[in-house]
């Protein structure tokens, strides 16, 4: 099993076991700001009910992205995750 499924593994288990569903979910995202990447993040997520919130590093090089997202289950947002670690390779998500 690679460290990728590992986290997500993880990371549905204490979704599952730490909240019940559906409910509210924080993804953290840090994107290069020079990029189309927001688009992208945007794109991912156009038919879900959400907030999002940017804040650029001082230099502006970075972005980084909190979308709050009503989620129906753990599921969708691993989904969510792996789609855009798929679609935007240099991301990082928190």
């Amino acid at each position: 099993m690679s460290k990728s499924e590992e986290f997500y593994e993880k990371l549905y288990s204490q979704l599952k076991s730490t909240n019940t569903w559906p409910n509210f979910y924080l993804f953290k995202f840090i994107i290069k700001s020079n990029t189309n990447n927001l688009e992208l993040i945007k794109t991912i997520f156009q038919n879900i009910d959400l907030e999002i919130n940017t804040k650029s590093s001082k230099n502006n090089k970075y972005c980084s992205v909190s979308i709050k997202a009503y989620m129906k289950s753990p599921k969708d947002i691993i989904n969510l995750y792996k789609e855009v670690g798929v679609k935007i390779p240099d991301v990082i998500s928190l």
